[in-house]
C-alpha cells in the first residue's frame, strides 16, 4: 500500500484519544483547578497533571503510530489472473482470495483525509456473508484506477497481460441529479417534520417548566436530525448514472466520494419508491440489492445500495432499462406504469381479493404482482408506493407465509428471496390459491431462467455467440435478460471461441448503444 497509509488510517484513532484526553483535563485546567483545591491547578500539582497529560498524548501517538507503520508493514496484496491475494494481521494473520468470476462490484472510496493526500480505497465486493468485501487501502488515486480497470477486465473473461493495461471503457451518461432537486426533496420528505417535532418539544418544555435547562435533554435528538439530513445530502451530492461496457457506473459524495462499478447481471432486485409528497413533481427514489454489498456494514450499506437518490419517473425508467433491457411483455409501458401508481387487473396485474381490506384497510387496492417473461414485479403501499423487480434467474428461494387471521379470511403472502439488502419482494395477502399458483410457477420459472442463464465471464457468452450468429457479437440483437449475458450498452467484442482474448481497445471497449430502452412509452 502506499507509504502515508499509516497517517491515513491512524489519525481517527489519534482524534479519538486526544478528545478523551481533552474531555477529562480540559475542564480543570481552564477552571484553575487540580487535585488539590481550587487554586491548584496553577501549582506544582496543576503542572504535573498537565505533564501527565502532554505525556499520555505522547505514548498514545507512539503507540497509535507503531502500530499502524507495523500493520502497514504487512499488509501485502496481488493481482492474478483468476485471483486477488490480500494478506494483513499484525498478531492475527489473515490470507484472503477473491476469485475474478465471482466479484459484484467494484467501488473506489475517498474518504476526506484520502482525498487530501491524493489516496483512494479500492473495495472489491464478492458474493458471501458478513465481511466477504477486500478493501486495499490506501492507494495511489491513478494506481486504483489503473486496478479497477484491470479487475473488470479479468472478472469479464478479457486475458490481460501481467505488464499491461486495460484501457478505460467509453461511458454514456445517463443522468445527473441536480443540487436543488435533492434539497427540494429532503424538504419533502419525513426529516422536516421530525425536527419541526424536536423544536417544539423544546419551545414546549421551556415554557411549561420555566427551565431552560431542562431542554437540553431533547438537544441530542436535535443533533440527530442534523447530521440524518447532512448524511442524506452528503450521500447524494453530485449523483451520476453512467452506462458502460464494463457495467453501471454510480458516482456520489460530498465529503467521502464513491465510485461504484456494478458489472452486467450483478443487481439481484431492484425497488422504486416514491413517498406522499413526491407525487407533485413525480419524483421517485431506487434501491437495490447486489450480492457484495450484503456483508457490509448498515452505514456503509446505505451508501452502496442507493441505485437513484431521487429522479423523475422517466429517468428512473430509464435505469430500470439498463438492468432488464428486455421487459418480457407486450406492453411493457403500460405494465410499468399499473406498477408504479395503478390498482386493480388492468394489464395483466393480479391483485388482492376484498377480504384483503380487513388486514390492510389503506393500501389493500394497490396489493398485487404481475410475471413477465423475464421477471416478477409486485407493488404495494398508497402513501407511500413501492415496486419492487426481480429477474426470474435471481430468485434465491420462495416463501410462503400465512398468519391466523390470513388463514381465517382464505389469503396469503408469497416472499421471493434473493441476497440480503433493503429489497424484500412480498406480494402480500393474495387469495390463496393465487399465492399458491404463484409459488409453484414461480419456481419452475427461475430454474429454467438459471438454466439459461449465461456463464458468470459475461465476455465469454458474446465469444461464443460470435460462432453461433455474428450479428449477436456486434450488437445487432436487442439485448436480452439473462443474468450472465451484458447489460444495456454491452461491449460488441471482437474475440472467437476458442482464441485467446486480447486487451484491444475495440475488443475491451466499444461505443456503448444509445437503444431507447423498451419499458419507456415511445420506445420502438
Amino acid at each position: 500500500m502506499h507509504p502515508v497509509t499509516p497517517l491515513v488510517r491512524g489519525w481517527a484513532a489519534l482524534a479519538v484519544l486526544l478528545f478523551f484526553v481533552v474531555q477529562q483535563r480540559g475542564e480543570s485546567f481552564v477552571a484553575g483547578e487540580g487535585p488539590g483545591g481550587a487554586d491548584a491547578g496553577a501549582g506544582p500539582l496543576g503542572r504535573v497533571q498537565l505533564l501527565v497529560s502532554l505525556g499520555l498524548i505522547g505514548g498514545g501517538v507512539l503507540v497509535v503510530a507503531a502500530w499502524a507503520y507495523v500493520s502497514w508493514r504487512v499488509t501485502r496484496y496481488r493481482v492474478g489472473e483468476e485471483v486477488v491475494e490480500l494478506r494483513t494481521g499484525v498478531l492475527n494473520r489473515q490470507h484472503r482470495r477473491v476469485r475474478l468470476d465471482r466479484l459484484q462490484a467494484v467501488d473506489v472510496v475517498q474518504p476526506l483525509v484520502a482525498r487530501l493526500t491524493g489516496l483512494s480505497e479500492l473495495k472489491l465486493e464478492v458474493a458471501g456473508g458478513s465481511g466477504s468485501d477486500v478493501s486495499l487501502a490506501y492507494l495511489r488515486s491513478g494506481e486504483a484506477q489503473r486496478l479497477r480497470r484491470t479487475l473488470l477486465a479479468r472478472a469479464a473473461g478479457v486475458g490481460v497481460d501481467e505488464a499491461g493495461e486495460a484501457p478505460e471503457a467509453p461511458e454514456r451518461e445517463v443522468l445527473q441529479v441536480p443540487v436543488d432537486r435533492l434539497l427540494l426533496s429532503m424538504a419533502r420528505s419525513a426529516w422536516p417534520v421530525v425536527g419541526l417535532v424536536v423544536v417544539v418539544a423544546l419551545v414546549v418544555v421551556v415554557v411549561v417548566t420555566g427551565e431552560p435547562g431542562i431542554a437540553l435533554a431533547l438537544v441530542p435528538g436535535l443533533f440527530g436530525v442534523v447530521a440524518g439530513v447532512w448524511g442524506a445530502f452528503a450521500r447524494g451530492f453530485g449523483f451520476r448514472i453512467a452506462a458502460s461496457a464494463d457495467g453501471l457506473r454510480l458516482r456520489h459524495g460530498l465529503t467521502e466520494t464513491r465510485a461504484q462499478t456494478v458489472p452486467p447481471g450483478r443487481v439481484q432486485a431492484v425497488r422504486l419508491r416514491q413517498p406522499l409528497l413526491w407525487r407533485g413533481p413525480d419524483w421517485w427514489s431506487m434501491q437495490m440489492d447486489v450480492a457484495g454489498y450484503a456483508g457490509g456494514g448498515s452505514d456503509d450499506a446505505g451508501k452502496e445500495t442507493v441505485l437513484l437518490p431521487v429522479g423523475t419517473r422517466a429517468e428512473a425508467v430509464e435505469v430500470l432499462s439498463l438492468l432488464l433491457p428486455d421487459p418480457g411483455c407486450e406492453d411493457p409501458a403500460g405494465v410499468l406504469a399499473a406498477g408504479l401508481a395503478g390498482t386493480g387487473r388492468e394489464h395483466g396485474w393480479v391483485d388482492a381479493p376484498r377480504s384483503a381490506r380487513w388486514l390492510d384497510p389503506v393500501a389493500w387496492r394497490r396489493l398485487g404482482y404481475r410475471v413477465t417473461g423475464t421477471a416478477l414485479l409486485a407493488r404495494r403501499g398508497r402513501l407511500v408506493r413501492q415496486l419492487d423487480v426481480v429477474p426470474h434467474e435471481r430468485t434465491q428461494s420462495l416463501g410462503l407465509e400465512q398468519g391466523p387471521l390470513q388463514r381465517r379470511l382464505g389469503l396469503a403472502t408469497v416472499v421471493a428471496h434473493t441476497t440480503p439488502g433493503p429489497v424484500t419482494p412480498r406480494a402480500e395477502h393474495l387469495a390463496a390459491a393465487d399465492a399458491a399458483d404463484l409459488l409453484a410457477e414461480q419456481a419452475a420459472r427461475a430454474r429454467a431462467a438459471r438454466r439459461s442463464a449465461g456463464p458468470e465471464l459475461w465476455m465469454t457468452s458474446l465469444a461464443r455467440s460470435a460462432v453461433q450468429d455474428p450479428a449477436a457479437a456486434t450488437g445487432a440483437h436487442e439485448p436480452g435478460g439473462t443474468a450472465g449475458g451484458p447489460a444495456a450498452g454491452a461491449p460488441a467484442a471482437r474475440v472467437v471461441a476458442g482464441e485467446p482474448t486480447t486487451t484491444r481497445e475495440e475488443d475491451v471497449s466499444p461505443p456503448v448503444s444509445r437503444e431507447e430502452p423498451r419499458w419507456r412509452e415511445d420506445a420502438p
